[in-house]
């Protein structure tokens, strides 16, 4: 069992009385999603994820309903200010609005929690759209006010997101989700094939993080996910791969102390050094956090 505090590098915090969450009611993305259709926050995490000690998290925009983007940003920054367990913010930004978007970024980085901004790939319909020269150009001023950016995408997409990162190599990339592989239909040669290709890359690192979601929620097993966490260190090393607990979507198909298990099997034979780099120190140095 990990011994120590763990920093969680993806949690999202839900506010509806602020916020609208259209992927959340049902309307889109998983089946069985109306099961967050509520609050969720950092004192429920710190009791969902009993009995493990998670010390602090960094909050990831939580795909609201456009343009809420920016409050947002603005609260989770506030919260950050009150609640020392929010040790650092991911916030969205249109990067497609190419350079017109730097006053945004501008003031994103001035809010002392931000360390990096996410536009979800995986909802655009084409994701050739972040090959194209205003969303480059956007992501190529994220090093200007250091901050970094947040990969999500569908397994599909990893074609455009290699190239993105090949084309910024100034740009600190973060996957997400490990890619989000098909567990669930086993669809997963080409998805090994694209993880070794991006890792070789020197400018990302991979989050562990969002695997049990894209297994079938009610008959999961870690023979199924712990080779494929396998693979990701074995391309990433340890080094470059940090632990997400990407809650309370990880709801849907299980509990934190679940998943925390099923990584801390998968680790075991790892030196307490290296289980430390994953749980705790690359979040650390990944966003830059203060601890």
């Amino acid at each position: 069992m990990i011994d120590f505090p763990i920093i969680d590098s993806h949690i999202h915090l839900l506010d509806r009385r602020r916020f609208d969450y259209s992927w959340s009611s049902g309307s889109s993305w998983a089946t069985g999603a109306t099961k967050l259709n509520r609050d969720w926050t950092a004192e429920d995490l710190a009791s969902y994820s009993k009995p493990y000690n998670v010390e602090g998290f960094v909050f990831v925009e939580a795909d609201v309903d456009m343009p809420q983007y920016r409050a947002e940003a603005d609260w989770a920054a506030s919260s950050a200010a009150e609640d020392r367990r929010i040790m650092a913010c991911v916030a969205c930004l249109p990067l497609e609005q190419g350079l017109s978007i730097e006053p945004e970024i501008a003031r994103l980085a001035s809010l002392a929690s931000v360390r990096g901004i996410r536009r979800l790939i995986q909802n655009m319909p084409d994701s050739a759209v972040i090959l194209q020269d205003d969303f480059l150009d956007a992501v190529k001023l994220l090093p200007k006010y250091g901050l970094s950016f947040d990969i999500c995408i569908d397994p599909h997409q990893f074609e455009h997101a290699i190239e993105m990162v090949a084309r910024c190599p100034a740009v600190s990339f973060i996957l997400d989700h490990m890619g989000k592989p098909d567990v669930k239909e086993d669809r997963l040669v080409p998805w090994h094939e694209r993880i070794a290709e991006l890792a070789a890359l020197p400018n990302v690192v991979c989050k562990i993080s969002g695997l049990l979601t894209q297994a079938d929620h009610s008959s999961w097993s870690e023979a199924q996910v712990i080779p494929l966490i396998d693979h990701v260190i074995d391309c990433f090393t340890v080094d470059r791969v940090l632990f997400g607990g990407d809650w309370p979507v990880l709801e849907l198909a299980a509990s934190y102390r679940e998943w925390v298990d099923v990584l801390d099997h998968a680790t075991q034979h790892l030196a307490q050094a290296d289980r430390r780099k994953i749980f705790r120190d690359n979040a650390i140095k990944s966003y830059r956090l203060n601890v």
